[in-house]
């Protein structure tokens, strides 16, 4: 396969956490941090192809796979600014043909990244959300209407995004009674942690494919807390009961192809132990690339 013929993917560092209002704050560090640890995957592509390990395969990903087009700017005091780069930046990718990654920063980035792919593409948009959270909060006294707690209530007010065509994957344990009636109200469908380690890896993407195969695209949010506190100790909160890395990266690797952009968020730098989240991160955004590299042929999402 020629260079012409796989896709290109930009990542965006997002350094925001203004919006951590529940939590550790921090994850304004991870874009540097997860940059230090992908330098050691970036090393081993020779003359545009990898050996990938999983496949067995010497793999052709092209000199141009993953551009590094640095930090979007933040203002730190204003998050509708912020939120508004973050969109522009993700829907420039998309205008010129390339696949925008955003390492975060906190998870009320989900908002604005799939806002930047509403304007850029047409048709239904779908989310593919892992996180341990819903992120279905309308508003409170404490957080107001942009935190890390309602990105996905606010992404479902976007024209094209319906409740039909989206999934959280992960979320465990305990959550808002509000955000939990917003999704009985709007049919929003999850699969607990829980039911994702007692059915494992190909059930639940037969979930996930059939949830979203109304949608014209998907977009895929992966809160790093979506992963257990003991493989990702560097988060902006620990819920314990959450899937391995291992298993992190198989979603990743298998919804990748399917996806026209990606955020990681929530990698928090102050909280890891010897940089392993951060570098499960920079793991996530390469698989993301290189299995995503070669998009899927249309037909059923399998």
């Amino acid at each position: 396969m020629s260079d012409q013929n796989l896709r290109g993917f930009d990542l965006w560092g997002a350094p925001f956490d203004g919006e951590a209002s529940l939590g550790w704050p921090g994850s304004r560090y991870a874009p540097a941090k997860v940059r230090e640890a992908a330098r050691w995957i970036n090393m081993r592509i020779q003359d545009g192809r990898i050996f990938r390990l999983e496949t067995n395969q010497i793999e052709t990903v092209g000199d141009n796979l993953l551009v590094d087009r640095g930090d979007i700017q933040v203002a730190h005091a204003d998050t509708e600014t912020t939120f508004n780069r973050v969109s522009e930046a993700v829907a420039g990718s998309i205008r010129n043909k390339r696949v925008p990654i955003v390492i975060g920063g906190d998870d009320s980035l989900l908002f604005p990244v799939v806002r930047g792919v509403h304007e850029a593409l047409p048709g239904r948009i779908g989310i593919i959300h892992f996180d341990a959270h819903l992120d279905l909060m309308d508003e409170s006294d404490a957080q107001g209407r942009l935190s890390q707690s309602s990105g996905m209530r606010r992404s479902l007010e976007l024209d094209r995004i319906q409740a039909a065509d989206c999934i959280q994957v992960c979320e465990r344990h305990f959550n808002f009674p509000s955000s939990g009636q917003f999704k009985f109200d709007h049919g929003l469908a999850h699969i607990s942690a829980r039911q994702v380690l007692k059915q494992g890896v190909d059930a639940t993407l037969e979930q996930v494919f059939k949830q979203v195969e109304g949608a014209d695209h998907l977009y895929l949010s992966f809160d790093i807390d979506a992963i257990d506190p003991a493989f990702a100790p560097g988060a902006g909160a620990h819920e314990p009961g959450g899937i391995t890395s291992a298993w992190g990266l198989e979603f990743v690797e298998r919804l990748a192809p399917y996806c026209s952009a990606m955020a990681i968020t929530e990698v928090n730098p102050l909280m890891d132990v010897k940089d392993m989240t951060s570098t499960l991160a920079a793991y996530l955004a390469f698989t993301f690339a290189v299995a995503g590299s070669k998009a899927a042929a249309p037909g059923p999402r399998r």
